[in-house]
This record gives C-alpha cells, sequence and structure tokens, in this order.
C-alpha cells in the first residue's frame, strides 16, 4: 500500500511540474515575443490569455490520453494513478502558471511590461526548480539554478523571434 500510495504521489507531482513549467516557459516565451514584437499590450495581454486557455486545455488532454494509454497497455496491471485526477493537476497547475508572466502585462504599465513578465516567470522557474530541490532531496539551490537556466532559454529565444519580426 504505502508503494502504491508514492506512486500515485509522484505520478501526481510530475503532471504538475510538468504543467508548471512547460506553462512558465511556453507563455513567458510567447508574452516575450509578442511583447518585443509588437508595442501593444492589449494584443500581447489577448495572446497570453488564449495561449494559456488553449495550451492548459491541451496539456491537460494529453496528459489524461497519456496515462489512460499507458493504463491500456498494461491491461492486467493495477495503476494507482487516475487518467481524470491526471489531468485536472496538469490543467489547473498548466494555467495557474500561466498568469506569474502575465499578470505584470495587466498590471505594470509599459516600457516596463516586458522585463516585470520575464522576471516573475524567471523567479517562478527558480522557485520551482528550488522545491522540486527539496522534493527531491537534491541540492535546492542546484535544481532552482538548473531549472531557471534551462526554462529561461525559451523566453530568450521567444524575445529574439519577437525581435526579427518586429510588427
Amino acid at each position: 500500500m504505502a508503494t502504491r500510495k508514492k506512486s500515485l504521489t509522484s505520478d501526481y507531482v510530475r503532471s504538475s511540474f510538468f504543467g508548471i513549467e512547460d506553462s512558465l516557459v511556453s507563455t513567458t516565451g510567447l508574452i516575450a515575443g509578442i511583447a518585443a514584437g509588437s508595442a501593444d499590450k492589449k494584443f500581447v495581454l489577448l495572446a497570453g490569455v488564449v495561449a494559456i486557455s488553449v495550451e492548459a486545455i491541451s496539456m491537460a488532454a494529453g496528459e489524461f490520453l497519456s496515462e489512460e494509454t499507458t493504463q491500456d497497455m498494461g491491461r492486467g496491471k493495477r495503476h494507482s494513478s487516475s487518467p481524470l485526477i491526471g489531468g485536472i493537476i496538469m490543467l489547473v497547475s498548466y494555467a495557474l502558471a500561466g498568469l506569474v508572466p502575465l499578470i505584470p502585462v495587466i498590471f505594470i504599465p509599459q516600457p516596463y511590461t516586458l522585463p516585470a513578465a520575464i522576471g516573475s516567470a524567471l523567479i517562478g522557474l527558480y522557485s520551482l526548480g528550488y522545491v522540486r530541490g527539496r522534493i527531491t532531496k537534491r541540492p535546492p539551490v542546484q535544481q532552482g539554478l538548473k531549472v531557471l537556466i534551462v526554462g529561461g532559454l525559451a523566453a530568450f529565444i521567444g524575445i529574439v523571434v519577437g525581435l526579427a519580426f518586429k510588427l
């Protein structure tokens, strides 16, 4: 029973971590790219809301279907995680994490919107990695920096693309 509960918990933690990290990276990359390429704050806000909405649903559906496929492949074996719960965790994690870079777009005036959105997301990425380190019993600062660097590259790429195709 303890192994089953540990597996269940790790499956859901994985779903949450994946949703948070992916949302921070892709939403920040999108917001940074669009904000770098367009000075229209409403356009940046619209794009961010659409991206978070579509991607949260897409990620939740993908989590649900992939977990269900895993269960179908292992028929006869007992699976501890629920595809539906995993999908819901992914949806909520993605949607909430997407707000981290979006909230500065709403409340911070131009020209500070882009640095605030990127800074918020980078703090979120570092914090996620730090928590990951605490959970996995690895050095939290090292894990925070790892997630920050890996995830921060997406924001950088988004800015470069946005500047390259400036509207």
